[in-house]
Parts: C-alpha cells; sequence; structure tokens
C-alpha cells in the first residue's frame, strides 16, 4: 500500500499516512487532530544517479541484437 507525506498547517507538523491509491485525495488530520492539512509530493528513487546508471545494471542498453552490440 502506498505511503503519503502530508503537512499540517496548523501545527507545522509532517506525518505520513499508508492509503489506498484511490484514497490520496482524500482529506487527512493530523495526528493532532486538526483538519487542514496538505499532501507532499514525494520523490520517489529508482536508482542510478544524475552522472550515470545505477552500479551493477551493466551501463544499459537492454538486450537484443542492437542493445547487445552486434549492429554494426
Amino acid at each position: 500500500m502506498p505511503r503519503y507525506e502530508y503537512r499540517c498547517r496548523s501545527c507545522g507538523d509532517t506525518f505520513e499516512l499508508n492509503r489506498p491509491m484511490a484514497e490520496s485525495g482524500a482529506p487527512a488530520a493530523c495526528p493532532a487532530g486538526h483538519d487542514d492539512t496538505v499532501k507532499l509530493l514525494s520523490a520517489v528513487a529508482v536508482g542510478g544517479t544524475a552522472t550515470g546508471p545505477a552500479p551493477g545494471s551493466g551501463g544499459g542498453g537492454g538486450g537484443g541484437c542492437c542493445g547487445g552490440g552486434c549492429c554494426g
């Protein structure tokens, strides 16, 4: 189940909730009981770096003839 991060505008607390994707836009009360919250945009790390592929990934290219380097 996805985890979403929220911030309370009343007290400034940041908290996370596990909820189905279908409920991702539903209102969320902070742990202190305040209702004025906003869902934060979360960054997802997929792998790799800004300068190249993830270590151990073989440098990309995929499989097949052209991905394997057998094309002229």
